[in-house]
C-alpha cells in the first residue's frame, strides 16, 4: 500500500513539475496572446524617453528599441508612464514585461534579471569650469570640489565610490542637480555620457562634458522579471546582442540625439557604444 501511495505522490509531483515547466515557458506566447509588449516610459528623459504632451506620442532610442522587440514578436508596444526607480518595480510586479535603458549594477541584479548589454555608456562630469577638464577621478576626489547628482541613480553610486572625499549635493531630480551647477552651488554634475551631451545642449550655463580618467564604462541592459522563463531571457539577450553587434542600437541612439544637434563627432575620443 505504501508503495502505491509513493507512486501516486511521485506521479503527482511529476505532473506538477511538468505543469510548472509549461507555465514557465509561456512568456513569449503570453505576450503574443495579449497583443502588446509593456514597458515603462520616463517623462523628460531625452534621449532615452520622452512623451509629446500634445500628441501623447513617445520618442527616444529606448522606445525605438522596444518597438523593434515588439515588431519581432508581432505585437504592439504599450508604454506606461513611470520613473527610473519605479521601472524596476514595474518589472518585478509584472506591470511591465521589460525595462530598457537600465544600468546594470550588482544591487539591481538582486531584484531583476539582466539581458546582454544593449550598448555601453560612460560616466562623466558636466561643468562650466575649464579647470576641471582632463582631471582624473582621483584628482576630483577632493573636499575643495562640490558636485551635484540625482539621488539613488547609477551616477550616485559612482560618485560614492570614486568621489567620497568631494562634497556631494544629492537631489531628488536631475533638474535640481542641473540648477545647482548653473547657479554655482556645485562645480559640476556627475552623470552619464548620453545625458551629459543632451544637458550641455539644452541647459544654458551648465558647461561642457568632461571625461575623467580612467574612463568608467558601464553596460546598459534590458531588465526582466527574475521569475520569467529561460526562453524569454534568451530571446531578449539574443535581441540585445545581435542589434548591438550589427550597429542597430547605435543607429537608434544617434538618431535620438540628432534633434539636439549632436552627432558622433561630438563623442569624446575613445568612447564607443559597443564597449
Amino acid at each position: 500500500m505504501k508503495q502505491v501511495v509513493r507512486a501516486i505522490c511521485a506521479a503527482g509531483l511529476s505532473l506538477l513539475a511538468l505543469s510548472g515547466t509549461a507555465r514557465a515557458e509561456d512568456t513569449v506566447e503570453a505576450v503574443r496572446a495579449r497583443g502588446v509588449l509593456r514597458i515603462p516610459g520616463i517623462l523628460n528623459e531625452d534621449p532615452y524617453f520622452n512623451k509629446d504632451p500634445r500628441t501623447g506620442e513617445w520618442r527616444g532610442f529606448a522606445i525605438e528599441m522596444a518597438r523593434d522587440i515588439a515588431k519581432t514578436l508581432g505585437v504592439k508596444l504599450q508604454v506606461v508612464e513611470s520613473t527610473w526607480p519605479n521601472s524596476i518595480l514595474d518589472v518585478q510586479s509584472g506591470k511591465a514585461d521589460l525595462a530598457l535603458g537600465v544600468t546594470a549594477t550588482p544591487q539591481r541584479a538582486l531584484s531583476v534579471a539582466f539581458s546582454q548589454p544593449t550598448y555601453f555608456n560612460s560616466f562623466v562630469i558636466v561643468s562650466p569650469k575649464p579647470e576641471l577638464s582632463k582631471r582624473s577621478w582621483a584628482e576630483l576626489n577632493d573636499p575643495k570640489y562640490t558636485f551635484a547628482v540625482d539621488l539613488g541613480s547609477s551616477q550616485d553610486l559612482i560618485a560614492q565610490q570614486y568621489l567620497p572625499k568631494a562634497k556631494m549635493l544629492r537631489f531628488k531630480s536631475r533638474d535640481e542637480a542641473i540648477v545647482a551647477v548653473v547657479t554655482g552651488k556645485a562645480d559640476g554634475l556627475v552623470n552619464t555620457m548620453l545625458n551629459g551631451l543632451v544637458m550641455a545642449k539644452k541647459a544654458s550655463g551648465i558647461g561642457k562634458v568632461m571625461v575623467p580618467q580612467p574612463v568608467l564604462s558601464t553596460p546598459s541592459v534590458v531588465a526582466m522579471n527574475w521569475g520569467t522563463d529561460e526562453k524569454w531571457k534568451a530571446f531578449i539577450s539574443s535581441w540585445a546582442e545581435y542589434n548591438r553587434r550589427i550597429g542597430n542600437n547605435q543607429t537608434w541612439i544617434v538618431n535620438s540625439l540628432e534633434p539636439f544637434g549632436i552627432t558622433l563627432d561630438d563623442m569624446p575620443e575613445g568612447f564607443g557604444f559597443g564597449g
